[in-house]
Parts: C-alpha cells; structure tokens; sequence
C-alpha cells in the first residue's frame, strides 16, 4: 500500500508518504504560501521513496475543516494529481487527524476533544473515541463549528473513569475553553495541529477495505455554510 496525504488546513503545510508501515514525512510552518510548497514538497518525498505518482494506492487529504484557502487548496491539489495519475482519493477530518496525534502520543488515551480555532470567536471542534488499543480515532457525533460555549462533551462520556484529552489551537485562542471544560478533561495537549502524518496513517483502513473516491470528489468540508462572509478572506 502506498499513500500520498497532503494538508495545508492550518499553518502547519506537510506532506507524507505511507509505504505498508513506512512513513516519511515533511511539514513547515507558514503562515501564508502554502500553495508554492506543497508540490515541491510531494515531490521531494516521491524522489526520496524511489516512487511515481502513478505506483501510488490513493492520495489522502485533511479535507477541513480549517482555513479557506487552506482546505480548498488541498482539495484542488489532490483532485488535479489523482485525476492526472488516474488514482482514487481519501478525504481525512483534519479534527480527527488531530485526534489521531494525541492518541499516538499517549497509547492510553482512548477519548479526545478537538478544538480549533476558527476566528471570529468560534471553534471547530469534534469528539473522538478508539474502540480498541492500538486502533484508529473514530467520530462520536457530528463535527461543529460555534462559540466556545457551545462545546459539549458526549453525554457516554460522562459517569466514567475512562480519561478524557483534549487538543487543538482553539485552547490557546480562547482560554474560557479551556476554564469552562477543565472539570471534564484529564489533559490538554498544547500545540498539536494536524498533520499529513496522521492523515495517511488513518487513509490505510480506508484504502485497505476499498472506501475510496474518485478524483473529482475529493472535495473541502467547510463546516460554515456561508463561507464568504465567514472567511474575511482566510477563513
């Protein structure tokens, strides 16, 4: 299996490669500019791993939601690469490839709450659950977008001695978050942004069991329905 993820959501533009259970990956910080470095960047790791476009299983994308421009360009570079090396595509949950992060980072944790800011004083933000050790970050409802206040943990999570972390770039942007949830939360790990990493790593199920699109669905999830007004511009 060889998957090529690419995520340009947040500041954090990176790019992995997924060769059975090898990974290589590169990722910058930029504020701007993700458009010049991540073809550049792909084509570093395909050079590196002796592999073509064409060889590859499918192309991974963190489909949003998060900036914009961010999350339409990851979509647009990936539909332009599969349609043009005849591949399938995978759509990933940025939230949920965040998820991912924090329970590779601690093989414990089976719950994580996903915040991410999403300016205008609101967060994106979703809940996550591994069924099994060792096994991959699953939604437990729906993901969202609202006031800090509005961030509400499963009523299944509740009542239970199973440890519940927490991540994302909406902690930091808005520390009632953090205040408002600090009875409920064992943890929260600052600074974690999504990753081509994690995108490619929850692409292998994925593309194991044949739950792949076609190019032209490789498509942005915005959350906000009126994005125009939503975005000024970025988001």
């Amino acid at each position: 299996m060889r998957i090529l993820a690419l995520d340009t959501a947040t500041e954090n533009c990176s790019v992995a490669l997924l060769i059975g259970r090898r990974l290589i990956a590169r990722e910058q910080l930029l504020q701007h500019g993700h458009a010049e470095h991540i073809l550049p960047m792909a084509d570093e790791l395909l050079r590196e791993a002796d592999v073509s476009l064409g060889a590859l299983s499918a192309i991974a994308f963190g489909r949003g939601p998060g900036s914009f421009t961010g999350v339409r360009l990851a979509a647009s570079v990936t539909q332009g690469l599969a349609f043009g090396a005849g591949l399938p595509v995978v759509p990933i949950s940025d939230l949920r490839a965040v998820a991912q992060r924090v329970m590779e980072l601690d093989a414990a944790v089976t719950r994580v709450l996903v915040c991410n800011d999403a300016r205008m004083h609101e967060v994106y933000w979703g809940c996550f659950e591994r069924p099994a050790l060792g096994g991959f970050a699953a939604a437990v409802q729906d993901e969202h977008v609202g006031k800090p206040a509005a961030v509400t943990l499963p009523a299944s999570w509740f009542g239970t001695h199973r440890a519940v972390h927490a991540a994302g770039s909406g902690f930091a942007a808005y520390p009632e978050l953090r205040s408002a949830l600090a009875a409920h939360l064992d943890r929260v790990h600052d600074g974690l942004l999504p990753r081509a990493a994690e995108i490619a790593r929850l692409a292998g199920p994925e593309v194991a069991s044949g739950r792949v699109l076609p190019a032209e669905q490789a498509l942005p999830v915005y959350l906000r329905d009126d994005v125009a007004h939503a975005t000024g511009g970025s988001h």
